[in-house]
């Protein structure tokens, strides 16, 4: 789950977002899923050699595969960042139509906001306050975004994911950006985007539901799921995919494409393989690939 492009615009630039409320207020000892998960890394990391390790070189630490208690030891915060190109955000000029529909077209719930360029971030703005203010037949008198606006929390891409936590649940503010040597904004981190780390991918009621692996849109054309395996989804069209010399050691769809280009593609990327067949990349994060649009050869993109 996650946020996406920072290219931004008048009105946004793609974030990603969790239902969890915000509120400057803190909240030592509040429970529920944060307390579970803090709780179990706490038995088994104390607190101080957390801390410890906010100051080690973060090239030192290799991502894992799965998630898991550990990840929030081993990964930092750069390792699950959205990146600035993948954010989604609104400056502080937009207008109540603008940001309605941003907020609709993209189904965040929490977008940042920014003054001129996203390196002058302001604070985030949730849907929630603007339809209490806003919505229900009020009228909220003249708007303004920066009545609305909410703190985020600015932290180095070199903290562990852990400590983030742990910050978000004693701050109880649930966005984060990452912040590079120079004072400029380099990634995006939700609450939603550190707990997948823990117990995998969360899907919400704004992400597609799917039944199987793929479904085929048109003749020629199927949208499939990263991990759909690569073998079954050849039977299932009648053609191979893969070379023959890299077949044994792809198993599925992500990783056919990744093997194609030998790194993890960005939202929106179109990769043509030599054999015709196209891929664009529907859904990605910094890490992996989840969704992809695949076309033969000689059918036309919509």
């Amino acid at each position: 789950m996650g946020q996406v492009a920072d290219g931004a615009s008048s009105a946004t630039v793609p974030a990603s977002d969790t239902d969890a409320g915000d509120s400057s207020n803190p909240e030592p000892h509040s429970r529920g899923i944060f307390g579970r998960i803090l709780g179990a890394f706490g038995a088994s990391a104390p607190e101080t050699d957390i801390d410890a390790a906010a100051n080690t070189d973060a090239a030192t630490v290799v991502s894992p595969a799965h998630p898991g208690i550990g990840n929030l030891r081993r990964l930092r915060v750069g390792d699950v960042a959205i990146p600035k190109v993948e954010i989604v955000a609104v400056p502080s000029t937009i207008t109540r139509d603008e940001l309605v529909e941003v907020f609709r077209k993209e189904g965040y719930s929490r977008l940042p906001v920014f003054k001129g360029t996203l390196d002058t971030p302001l604070g985030l703005v949730h849907l929630k306050d603007l339809a209490l203010e806003y919505g229900f037949g009020a009228t909220g008198g003249r708007f303004s975004v920066r009545k609305l606006l909410r703190p985020l929390l600015y932290v180095p891409p070199s903290m562990p994911i852990g400590v983030l936590l742990q910050k978000m649940q004693v701050q109880r503010i649930h966005m984060a950006l990452v912040i590079d040597e120079y004072g400029g904004v380099d990634g995006l981190v939700t609450l939603e985007d550190l707990i997948e780390q823990v117990i995998g991918e969360i899907e919400d009621e704004h992400d597609e539901a799917e039944s199987g692996y793929w479904k085929q849109e048109k003749p020629g054309q199927w949208v499939v799921q990263a991990r759909a395996p690569l073998r079954e989804f050849e039977t299932a069209i009648g053609m191979t995919l893969a070379d023959p010399e890299d077949e044994q050691e792809i198993d599925s769809m992500g990783g056919l494409v990744f093997m194609q280009i030998g790194r993890v593609p960005s939202r929106g990327e179109v990769i043509s393989a030599p054999n015709g067949v196209e891929y664009e990349v529907i859904d990605a994060d910094p890490r992996r690939i989840k969704r992809l649009r695949v076309r033969m050869p000689g059918v036309a993109a919509e």
